[in-house]
């Protein structure tokens, strides 16, 4: 519920339900329209016209530029009202007319957003989408429902992700790229041909991967996925395994692959052209 020390902060014209609760210092702009079900954590700022329709939690200190909406009813033939939630985790930037929909029956009735998330302007998200810790998603690209992205993962602008397809930890997607295959973790995809073409590298400098973490990074992703010499992707994993026993940079790959499995998840994976 507001109370007389949140009110110095919302805007008089904004719109507010009853049942929305506020952390401290929160901030509402103009005209922007609150609706049931909404908890909005300490310091989250909302800018003016913005939408939060309902069922959507946003973490503390979580911004939200103007226009953008959150919380609407997925864009699925198959939802039939229930109740479904949006979650937006901490310390997020959510940039003007983005549109992130909350989840169904399909996918656990939940849309998730981790923290530290910067989603750029136009951007769309799907319902039931996961998203990790620290990612990027860039502007005016669009998330098919049921995608699941890995932390610290990068979505170049104007991009399209096919519903039910993984992109994994530390993987990079450039601008304007169709991806309609699993990304594995570390990846690099470009181009019209959703090509991988490499690791990334820069990325993982830039997080502090070690020289010895990095070189077996590459080595694993040219066994199989780059330079793969074994006739099948499950021999290449069975040899990957044998040699890269409990190394926990490598094994992020293992586990991605196994991951694979998981029903309407056969998307097959990316590759080098």
């Amino acid at each position: 519920m507001t109370s007389q020390t949140h009110l110095k902060k919302i805007h008089p014209t904004a719109l507010i339900d009853p049942s929305v609760e506020l952390g401290v210092d929160v901030s509402i702009g103009p005209y922007a329209l609150i609706g049931p079900n909404v908890t909005l954590g300490d310091r989250v700022q909302v800018g003016h016209g913005t939408t939060i329709e309902r069922n959507t939690r946003v973490g503390a200190d979580t911004r939200i530029w103007p226009q953008a909406v959150l919380g609407s009813d997925p864009q699925d033939l198959k939802y039939a009202a229930e109740e479904s939630y949006l979650e937006i985790g901490a310390r997020c930037m959510i940039r003007e007319f983005a549109s992130l929909h909350r989840g169904t029956t399909g996918g656990g009735m939940l849309t998730a957003i981790g923290d530290d998330v910067l989603i750029m302007n136009g951007v769309h998200v799907g319902h039931d989408v996961q998203v990790g810790n620290k990612c990027i998603i860039a502007a005016h690209s669009g998330l098919g429902g049921h995608v699941l992205i890995g932390e610290h993962a990068i979505v170049g602008g104007i991009t399209a992700v096919h519903q039910w397809v993984r992109i994994g930890a530390h993987a990079m997607v450039g601008m304007s790229v169709p991806v309609a295959h699993d990304v594995p973790p570390y990846a690099l995809i470009k181009g019209a041909d959703e090509n991988l073409v490499g690791v990334n590298l820069i990325g993982l400098k830039r997080r502090g991967f070690s020289r010895e973490a990095q070189r077996d990074i590459v080595a694993v992703m040219k066994a199989l996925f780059l330079q793969r010499k074994a006739a099948t992707l499950t021999q290449a994993l069975a040899q990957a395994r044998q040699v890269y026993a409990g190394n926990s940079a490598v094994e992020v790959i293992f586990d991605f692959i196994d991951g694979a499995q998981e029903k309407n998840r056969q998307r097959g994976f990316a590759s080098s052209k």
